[in-house]
């Protein structure tokens, strides 16, 4: 009697063997068909490699950021430890200020892919290099501000030619899941990177953290290499790195009204909902809940986009009426933002905090889809560079303005008013700009069809 008998199993069949490998295959297949129903930028390969690739970069590059901030701790004097931290932020921020006009007239005129290149190329360089010299048992602070200024200024220039290069990867009916697949991205980035920098840093070290960016950077680079997509629309009309070009970037940007305030709502929410650099005030004297009640206060806000970007990942071409969901988004960070201010209860506080995480996750997705449909892509360079400048300038300015109202009237008032000033704005901006409220994507599509049929004929 066969072995299979005895145990009181049937020998197995090329038959049993056949419907196993059929099972699997329906299986894989159902799941294939749930990712492209759920997440349609995935279906296209160039995309995807690029996704994966800025997955990893991002990673790597946030480990980074906090190895910076630890390593300049360490070697800053007690005495001016606070004023070595906040230096580090303004090194990285101006560069990108300063240099966001020229790289969007970049983004526009270069091929994008060369300019990425270019740009992940040279921050992998820098990452090196803070590598050999912490490796080198690196002893005064200066040399890491100088590279993490530099690297922020290679960084000024990828930031238009990527997104710019995104709408060129997938075509305009999946560019709202692909903005959200990023927003996904950069939230996960946001929360793993200083995850494992922490680990890194406890293990082998801070030299491994920027040796595993440097790394990192290899993966958007063979992504692009081996890239088969246009890098831009082949019917744009050329453009020039010139002083000209970038006051049409300019023009365009404030002569367009969706354009303008959707780039106004984000300074706005920013500047006056930056509320993040008083939490050590909220945990120590107000909610008393120590350093581990102020760790879980500074991660709810990440955690809160992270929820929020899988959902809008997944669920964006399905929203409609995206105009009017993006006021209310902004809106929704102001309120969480009075709440969080009035209130003296840990958990309100925390649940407060992710709220403001995933409204403005919400609000940043829509604002990249509202933008990129409103700007020809000969523009989205410029566009994103006049864009990063709000972006970059109403978070520092709003910390900076917190910490000043928090020294005249308290840190509670100060947050309180915050939210009120981001609830005003957006009533003020729904009001004066009616086209916003009323703008949804799918009547602009047909509306583009129409035109397009009009000049066919």
């Amino acid at each position: 009697m066969p072995p299979d008998a005895l145990q009181g199993e049937p020998p197995e069949t090329p038959r049993r063997r056949f419907s196993a490998g059929t099972r699997h295959g329906a299986l894989r297949e159902r799941f294939a068909r749930r990712i492209a129903v759920s997440f349609p930028a995935l279906q296209h390969r160039d995309f995807t490699l690029l996704w994966i690739g800025q997955l990893l970069s991002f990673a790597g590059s946030r480990m980074q950021t906090a190895a910076i901030l630890w390593h300049v701790s360490l070697l800053a004097s007690p005495g001016r430890k606070g004023l070595a931290l906040g230096l580090v932020g303004a090194v990285q921020v101006l560069p990108i200020i300063g240099f966001g006009m020229l790289s969007g007239v970049v983004a526009d005129a270069l091929d994008r892919r060369k300019v990425m290149l270019v740009t992940q190329t040279t921050m992998a360089l820098f990452a090196v290099m803070l590598a050999a010299l912490t490796f080198g048992g690196l002893k005064v602070v200066w040399p890491i501000y100088v590279l993490a200024a530099l690297s922020s200024s290679a960084a000024s220039f990828d930031g238009p030619a990527r997104q710019s290069l995104i709408p060129n990867l997938v075509p305009r009916e999946h560019l709202a899941s692909a903005i959200g697949l990023n927003t996904l991205m950069f939230q996960f980035a946001a929360v793993a990177g200083p995850t494992l920098a922490g680990l890194v840093i406890a293990g082998p070290g801070l030299a491994w953290v920027y040796t595993t960016n440097a790394v990192s950077f290899l993966a958007v680079i063979g992504a692009l290499l081996v890239m088969r997509a246009h890098p831009r629309d082949p019917t744009a009309p050329p453009s020039r790195i010139t002083w000209a070009a970038a006051r049409e970037g300019f023009g365009f940007v404030f002569a367009q009204p969706i354009v303008r305030s959707t780039m106004l709502l984000d300074f706005i929410a920013t500047f006056f909902g930056s509320a993040t650099a008083l939490l050590p005030i909220f945990a120590q004297d107000i909610l008393h809940v120590g350093a581990t009640g102020y760790g879980w206060l500074y991660a709810a806000p990440a955690v809160g986009a992270a929820l929020a970007g899988t959902f809008m990942a997944s669920q964006i071409e399905r929203i409609a009426r995206r105009g009017a969901v993006l006021l209310c988004a902004v809106g929704a960070y102001g309120a969480a933002t009075v709440v969080f201010g009035i209130s003296h209860t840990f958990w309100l506080t925390l649940l407060c905090l992710a709220a403001v995480g995933g409204a403005d996750t919400v609000s940043t997705v829509i604002r990249n889809i509202v933008r990129q449909l409103e700007t020809p892509d000969e523009l989205r360079g410029r566009m994103t560079g006049v864009n990063m400048i709000f972006f970059m300038g109403g978070p520092q300015l709003g910390e900076l303005e917190a910490g000043v109202v928090a020294g005249l009237i308290g840190a509670p008032l100060s947050v309180v008013t915050g939210g009120l000033g981001c609830l005003v704005a957006v009533m003020a901006v729904a009001w004066k700009v009616p086209m916003l409220r009323r703008f949804d994507e799918e009547e602009l599509r047909k509306a583009g069809e129409a035109l397009a049929a009009a000049a066919g004929k």
